[in-house]
């Protein structure tokens, strides 16, 4: 029972500091941080996708943030994203 009761313990602490640690989209360069570098990704999908695989890019790059600087296409979208930390 105690086994259980950690693993979920530890699997909700788990879920949670990874939601902290994602990258934010901004409309403009942060204050205080530099662009250390940029990303780029595509979709066959809508905009909202385009931009949930920037996001996903920008996390797993390490970046504190992100900003959309291009997306374009029509029937398949590209996107390019500058990355601050």
């Amino acid at each position: 029972m105690k086994t259980i009761a950690m693993t979920i313990a530890a699997l909700t602490l788990a879920t949670a500091s990874f939601s902290t640690l994602a990258a934010t989209e901004v409309q403009s360069a942060p204050a205080g941080q530099q662009v250390v570098g940029t990303i780029s990704a595509s979709s066959n999908g809508s905009l909202s996708t385009l931009q949930s695989k920037l996001n996903a890019k920008a996390t797993e790059a390490g970046a504190s943030s992100y900003r959309i600087i291009g997306a374009s296409g029509e029937n398949h979208l590209y996107g390019t994203a500058e990355l601050y930390k």
